[in-house]
């Protein structure tokens, strides 16, 4: 007979973002008429850059021509675009990559779920907390987090970001841990961390042999000088860091799926008789066995945001979102919220009032002021007590869930 793989079966029933469309599902059912405005989900609402819609017509029509056609490309991705990467987003910054470091792929979430299949199933993980639900489910899936209880995995190493430690993590104390994941800028907190902060983590990963995955999805974001936009900004990263971009957030492309992966070629990993296996070669492998590469037409697309114009209209639309996020901070203090984030990124982190449950918070939103959010417990069990807001909404849309949530604050 055939046999199920167990771990799948340690997975919470529902993944937390359909936990909240059935919510909010079950509240339009009762409630037809409402009109819920939704600031829960991080999905982006702006269409796409000029730059980028004809990078997509010039390449659309190539493709249908016998000339210009494209089937099958690289696994690991076109040139050109490699190179634009390198140019751009690494050089620029004084980081020096090799073009077979890079890997593109169809959104960062698809690598950073995959990557972990890499490693031995009993490597010991750590992970900020709260943190992106996809670093730990992965995990589960190829039954690494141990069991369930009392809201944590019992081998999973948790360090807790939160209001009491300014949301630094500390580094970890007793067993040491061998896979750490860090989010920076973080989802969902909306912090960041400085490089002195960011040495600390890469300092600790040479020194126990420990391999860092590094989401910067959200590095666009940044506004601060000060902070860096990538982990190969701290000398030694490039021996135990990987790296995850995504052009979800930084360009929209949420429905056009391309981003990338950095893997440097001095990154390895250890056998048990102690040979050391470098991770380049393995991605490598596993990307030829079971990636086919993203499209060819997304790739032009994502090509085009690193023109001088699809430069401006991509931090046109970026400072759209982040204008949303400083006027939702500065509505929600004035009304009295404990807030954190949207200054380096497009979230806002509140500390829910009265000592109420994220999702009692949520609830108490969604029938009092018919607006979304994110409870923070679904993040980790340091996110209990705080729920997340996302400034991918439009200004208009974003301003009027703003004064209902004023009026409903208002009334209690």
């Amino acid at each position: 007979m055939a046999l199920v793989n167990t771990h799948f079966l340690n997975l919470e029933n529902n993944y937390l973002f359909a936990d909240i469309a059935k919510k909010v599902n079950a509240f339009r059912v009762v409630h037809p008429k409402a009109d819920v405005i939704s600031l829960g989900i991080g999905d982006v609402t702006r269409p796409l850059c000029t730059a980028v819609i004809e990078a997509m017509r010039r390449a659309t029509e190539e493709m249908a021509t016998e000339q210009g056609f494209h089937g099958y490309g690289p696994e690991q991705g076109y040139d050109f675009l490699r190179e634009a990467i390198l140019k751009n987003d690494f050089r620029s910054r004084g980081v020096r990559l090799d073009i077979d470091e890079i890997f593109i792929n169809d959104g960062a979430k698809s690598d950073t779920g995959n990557f972990q299949e890499l490693l031995h199933w009993d490597n010991f993980i750590g992970v900020t907390d709260p943190i992106y639900p996809v670093y730990i489910d992965s995990n589960v899936m190829i039954g690494r987090c141990g069991n369930y209880r009392n809201d944590r995995w019992t081998n999973v190493r948790y360090m807790p970001i939160t209001a009491e430690n300014g949301f630094v993590p500390e580094l970890p104390k007793g067993r040491p841990v061998d896979v750490i994941y860090l989010c920076y800028p973080n989802n969902p907190t909306g912090t960041v961390l400085t490089k002195p902060e960011l040495r600390k983590w890469v300092n600790y990963a040479l020194k126990n042999d420990a391999l860092i995955l590094f989401d910067a999805a959200y590095q666009a974001y940044i506004r601060d000088p000060q902070i860096p936009h990538s982990i190969y900004e701290i000398r030694g990263a490039r021996k135990c860091a990987v790296e995850f971009r995504s052009y979800s957030k930084t360009a929209g492309f949420t429905g056009m799926r391309c981003g990338y992966t950095v893997v440097p070629k001095e990154v390895t990993v250890a056998t048990f008789e102690g040979e050391r296996i470098p991770l380049n070669q393995l991605w490598l492998r596993r990307q030829c066995t079971k990636f086919n590469g993203a499209s060819y037409v997304s790739q032009r697309a994502a090509e085009a945001i690193y023109t001088e114009e699809g430069k401006q209209q991509v931090q046109e639309t970026i400072d759209y979102y982040m204008q949303n996020a400083l006027r939702m901070r500065s509505v929600l203090e004035r009304l009295g919220y404990e807030c954190y984030g949207g200054e380096n990124a497009p979230y806002i982190w509140m500390r829910t009032p009265d000592g109420m449950s994220s999702w009692q918070f949520f609830e108490a939103l969604l029938y009092g002021a018919n607006v979304v959010c994110t409870p923070g417990v679904g993040f980790g069990p340091s996110g209990e007590g705080y729920v997340r807001f996302t400034a991918f909404g439009s200004h208009e849309k974003t301003e009027e869930a703003l004064e209902r949530i004023d009026k409903w604050t208002q009334s209690h």
